[in-house]
């Protein structure tokens, strides 16, 4: 309740007798009553207007955020925003563009009888994973708060949909940043450049792809063990641990593991027929 002030006017004004005034005669002159109004001021309480419950909970919301989804549950996420999109939509789309890109460098690469299958099909593995890092971890990497998006930003419903596996993802982990950043600063234009280097037949093209699958090996060799010795209990289900951190993950540790394979022997291979055709010609 808050206390104020009102006025209160009396309905009958108070009469005040000044007496007899005397002049210099002697003669007393009867003065007539003044009237004086009088005022007094009275201490009322006027009710505070009550705050509704939804008024309540908008307040709340605005300051701590609405109830996140992810583990553990004591995560403070200040000013979390739930999804726009749904699950289906976002994957939807993730894939739908994967195939796009995929088909794309395909038929390129088809138009030249130069190229064989197997390096068709490597450059269509690095446009595909050169991409994703740049745009999706780009993203994440430099927008620290993707979570509070308003808009409905589709890299932003990505990282809040796959932070249900991971929630370091929402909560800026050190290490899960840093492994994030140099992945799209560094590898990502490597991988650009090595679907450059196959179509091209540079011969920089098996030590390039060899360096980047020795990147992309050790970022999720990290990314893993670092999960693993903090307990590993990032993930909102089981669905979402097998399907996003394991599943979306498996590719660049079962990829990159062949590709630095083939590579190592291409490469071993070149330098005993070159160690061969020197020693032929001393």
């Amino acid at each position: 309740m808050e206390k104020t002030l009102k006025r209160v006017e009396q309905e009958q004004p108070a009469r005040l007798h000044v007496g007899h005034v005397m002049t210099s005669d002697s003669d007393p002159i009867q003065s007539d009553p003044i009237e004086i109004q009088k005022t007094s001021y009275t201490l009322i309480e006027v009710p505070k207007p009550q705050e509704t419950k939804e008024q309540r909970l908008r307040q709340r919301s605005e300051m701590e955020g609405q109830p996140h989804p992810y583990a553990p549950r004591d995560l403070k996420l200040p000013g979390y925003v739930p999804n726009f999109l749904t699950q289906s939509t976002i994957v939807g789309v993730y894939l739908l563009t994967s195939v796009l890109v995929v088909s794309l460098i395909w038929i390129l690469s088809g138009m030249s009888r130069k190229i064989t299958k197997m390096n068709r099909l490597l450059m269509c593995w690095w446009a595909f994973t050169g991409l994703t890092h740049l745009i999706l971890e780009g993203y994440f990497a430099f927008s620290p708060e993707f979570y509070k998006d308003k808009t409905a930003h589709y890299l932003a419903e990505v990282w809040k949909e796959y932070s249900k596996g991971d929630s370091r993802y929402a909560a800026r982990d050190a290490a899960t940043v840093t492994v994030e950043g140099l992945t799209a600063v560094l590898e990502g234009p490597a991988s650009l450049l090595a679907v450059y280097a196959i179509a091209s037949g540079k011969s920089y093209s098996y030590i390039l792809q060899f360096a980047v699958c020795l990147g992309q090996l050790y970022g999720t060799a990290v990314y893993f063990l670092t999960a693993y010795l903090e307990g590993d209990h990032f993930a909102t289900s089981p669905y979402h641990y097998y399907v996003y951190y394991i599943g979306a993950n498996a590719s660049w540790v079962v990829i990159p593991s062949l590709i630095a394979m083939r590579c190592w022997k291409k490469i071993c291979s070149a330098v005993q027929v070159h160690g061969q055709k020197r020693t032929k010609t001393r």
